[in-house]
Parts: structure tokens; sequence; C-alpha cells
């Protein structure tokens, strides 16, 4: 079956393959051709517009006293007349090289004849001039002799534009008789090809048609998800080998996808006992020793409130494994988390958490805020060295809930937000600071698409404010009236189910974009 294919397939292309050549080598030289001639006609047309005007100007203002020789090229509207006439006569004598038409040959020769006397009738009058000759003579030569060779080049210019456009003209008509031919010859062959080819059809394509059949539906029983259906292999040629490999991919197909999808939740479960393991300890070590600090200096009662408070700091980074939490619970989390720091750098800090109590049963990815907050604690109230404040702000507008996370401290210049602003748009593995930031900025990506995430804003010695956007989501199908109706529910069962198949479908992922307390780990407890 392959040789018959393949002798048919020669039978048919090979004529068509030979015309086709033929007539792209005409095209090609045509084209050729005529880009010369266009370029030609391009070059000419631009000294017919400018070359008498600016000659005739620059020389006139020579004569009457306006510029020398030497100050003429000051003045941007006029040329030095010598540059004029060696730019005109390098390009026109380039053109004459390469110029084949015989007509329009012969004008660029006169043209050139007129450029070498104009060279002389400037001599003229440029040695006048420096042998302080009179303005009358001069202008008598301007009009006798320059004006009317100047009119002559641009007659020469003309005429050798106007026998170049109906040498264009023949070409086009070369070109058009040999497409004629072409057509003439690709119909003849055509007429005796489907003969042939409709004779050699019928044999080869009913041997393949049926195999190939059988072997579609099969295909699309495979796509629909039934993985039991088996293509007909009764022939002997090479579709019989083809659906004999369909029938063994198709066996091995269920048991890899059972394969998968075990591998999946196991690694769905060693990512969440990783997000707990990853938690970076060094907030923990310190917290503790601030705790052993407070006991040891006889203040069991502050003791007591900070280990309470690490207590539920850590029982809601935990969630019991959840990826999405409502923005109350993110509240207590960030809560949580600002109390400690407060008892540690209680003479630096302040803080203000006011989110609107309508946004509490949204939900939100886990860990969304925190590391916003401990970077404006780290990179811009700490280093602030004197008391500053850190503000969160939530309110929901319309479909989004906007967050921001506002500080007082050092803040940024232009140079160091754009670089900032560029690193939280990478993958956070590809980011050279700003890891928190990027990690939570690629997770709101992912989860809720584009169109979502962060912006920040800062001014040097004023502070950073950090802008969080993410869709309202119901914290689960609730029926309201109003403003938050079934439409709400109907989004929220839709992106939970779409933010599931994505981390079901890529585990890693999921895996690369869980943010740990400070970023990465680091040898202390720096920020993100």
């Amino acid at each position: 079956m392959k040789k018959k294919i393949l002798t048919l397939a020669a039978v048919v292309t090979l004529p068509f393959i030979l015309l086709v050549m033929y007539l792209l080598a005409s095209m090609a030289s045509y084209s050729n051709t005529y880009d010369e001639i266009v370029s030609n006609m391009t070059v000419a047309n631009n000294y017919n517009l400018n070359f008498k005007e600016e000659m005739d100007e620059s020389l006139y203002k020579l004569v009457v006293g306006y510029v020398t020789l030497d100050t003429i090229e000051t003045d941007k509207s006029l040329k030095n007349p010598y540059t004029l006439i060696d730019e005109l006569r390098s390009e026109f004598t380039r053109l004459t090289a390469i110029t084949t038409e015989s007509e329009s040959k012969l004008w660029l020769e006169s043209l050139l004849r007129n450029i070498d006397t104009l060279e002389k009738r400037v001599d003229d009058i440029v040695d006048s001039i420096s042998a302080g000759g009179r303005y009358n003579e001069n202008i008598e030569k301007l009009d006798n002799n320059i004006y009317i060779l100047t009119e002559l080049i641009q007659d020469d210019i003309q005429y050798y534009i106007y026998y170049q456009t109906r040498y264009m003209d023949k070409v086009t008509d070369t070109l058009q008789d040999q497409i004629g031919r072409f057509m003439v010859v690709c119909s003849v062959l055509i007429g005796v090809l489907i003969i042939v080819v409709a004779v050699s059809a019928v044999m080869i394509v009913s041997g393949i048609i049926q195999p190939i059949s059988q072997l579609n539906q099969a295909t699309e029983k495979i796509a629909q998800g039934d993985f039991n259906a088996r293509a007909q292999a009764d022939s002997d040629d090479e579709v019989a080998e083809l659906a004999v490999s369909f029938n063994k991919m198709a066996g091995s197909m269920q048991s890899l996808i059972d394969k998968v999808k075990e591998d999946e939740r196991k690694m769905r479960k060693a990512d969440l006992r990783l997000l707990q393991e990853q938690i970076q300890p060094h907030f923990l070590y310190n917290t503790l020793d601030t705790i052993v600090w407070l006991i040891e200096s006889n203040e069991p009662d502050e003791a007591v409130t900070m280990v309470v408070t690490l207590s539920d700091f850590f029982r809601e980074i935990l969630s019991k494994g959840k990826e999405f939490i409502s923005i109350k619970e993110e509240e207590k989390h960030i809560s949580s988390y600002l109390q400690i720091q407060e008892m540690r750098y209680r003479d630096i800090l302040e803080y203000d958490i006011q989110l609107d109590q309508v946004i509490y049963k949204y939900q939100i990815l886990k860990l969304t805020l925190q590391p916003v907050v401990e970077n404006a604690l780290y990179h811009g109230i700490k280093y602030k060295r004197a008391k500053g404040c850190i503000h969160i702000h939530g309110e929901k507008e319309g479909d989004i809930i906007r967050l921001t996370v506002r500080d007082d401290g050092v803040g940024m210049d232009e140079e160091e937000l754009e670089q900032l602003r560029q690193q939280i748009e990478k993958p956070c593995q590809e980011t050279e600071k700003g890891f928190g930031l990027a990690n939570v900025n690629e997770r709101i990506h992912m989860y809720f698409g584009p169109e979502y995430g962060m912006k920040i804003q800062s001014q040097k010695g004023k502070g950073t404010t950090v802008e969080i956007v993410i869709p309202a989501i119901l914290e689960a199908p609730v029926e309201k009236t109003g403003n938050d109706t079934a439409k709400a529910v109907d989004v929220s069962n839709s992106v939970n189910s779409d933010a599931n198949k994505k981390i079901e479908n890529n585990p890693k992922q999921q895996n690369d974009n869980k943010i740990i307390e400070g970023g990465q780990p680091q040898q202390e407890e720096t920020g993100v």
C-alpha cells in the first residue's frame, strides 16, 4: 500500500512541481527586475523633486552674498552646490551601470554630460565671486547657464523615469504571458491526472477507508473515557500495524491513569505535611526566647498571653490542611502574629486592623496577608529605627475584595520599587528578592486569574502600601437576596472547582506555591 500511495503521489505531484518551479523562477526574475526598476525610479524621482530647487536656491544666495561657500552648510535650508553635484553624479553613475533598458540609458548619459557642464558653470560663478566679480554678471550667468542646465537635468530625469515606466509595463506583460501559458498547460495536465487519480484512488482508498474508520471509532471511544475500546486489525497493511499499536496503548492507558491519580493523592498528602514542616522555625525560636525572658523577668501574665497567642497563631496556620480559609480566620491569624510581634517590638511597633465585617464570610487563600505584614515590619518599620504603625484595611467593592497593608516605614525610591514590582511578577522560584510577596502574587494568579493580584506603591521616607485584590467568593453556598445572590454561590462553586482541578492536576505547582512564614528558610528572621 505504501508503494502504491507513493507512486500515485509521484504521478500527481511531479508535473505540478515542475510547472510551479517554472512559474516561481519566472516570478522571481520578474520580482527582481521590478524591484530594480522601482528602486531606480525612486532615486530618480527624489532628485527630480529636489535637485533643481536646491541647486538654484543655493547658487542664488551665493551670488547675492547671503552666504559664502565656506558658510553655506551652516544654513540647514541650503546645501553646497558641489556636494549636490557629487551626490547626483554618484547616484546616476550607479544607475547607468545597472540600467539595461536602452532608451533609459541614453537619457542617463545625457544627464551625466549636463552634470559635467553644470559643474564647470558653477566653477565660473565661484571664481567670479572670489575675484570680486560684479553682481549683474553673476546674475546673468545664473539666468543663462545655471537655471537652463538644472532645467535640462530635470528633463533628463523625467525622461528616464518615463522610459523606466514603459519598461516596467513591458516586464509585466511578459509575466502575464508566462502565467497564461502556465494556466493552459496546467489545465490540460489536470484533466489527464483526474482520470489517473480517479482510477488509482478507487483501488487504494477502498482498502484504507474501512480499517481507518474502525480505528477512528475506537479513538472516539477512548476520547470519551472508554478505555476498553479496541480497533479491529483484519488487514495485513500499515493500518493493521497501527491498530495493533493503538490497542496496546489503550490497554496501558487505564493502568497509567490509575497510577497517576494515586500518585497525585499521595503527593497532595505529602504537600500538606510539607506545609506544616516548612514553617520557618526562627519565628518560633525567637518567640520562645521572648517567653523565657518574660518568665525570668517575673512577668508570668505576659508570658502566658504570648503562649496563648502563639498557640492561636499556629492553629490558624495549620487550618486542618485547607488552602482556603475565611477572611475572618485570616484576620485571627494576622492578629495573633501581630500581637506576638508587638510584645517583641513594643518600642517600635503599633498596628491597626480594620476589616469590614461584611467580608468575613468570604474566602481567601491561607497565608495571604501574613507575608505582606511581615515584609512591612522587617523592611519598613524595623529599618526606621523609630516607632511605626502597620494599618490593615479590607472592604468589598462589587464583585471584588480589596485588602490593603500600609506602613509608615522607610519606604523605597522609584528604582527599588520598580525592581520589586518586576520581581513579584516572576515565578517565586526565580525571584532574587521579595520571595514571600512573589509567592502570594503567584498563588493569587494561579487560583483566580491574572486580573487579580498585588500592587505596590511606596515613597522613600514615607512608607509603603501593598494592595491585594481577590474575587469575592463566599465561604460556602448560601441562599441570599440582594447583591449576594445565587450568582455569588455560582461564582464560589466555579472558582473552588477550578482551584481544586489545578491542584489535583499539578501537585508540583501546589508544592512550589506554598508560602511559609518569612518566605524562604533563612539564618535569621528578616522578613520576606
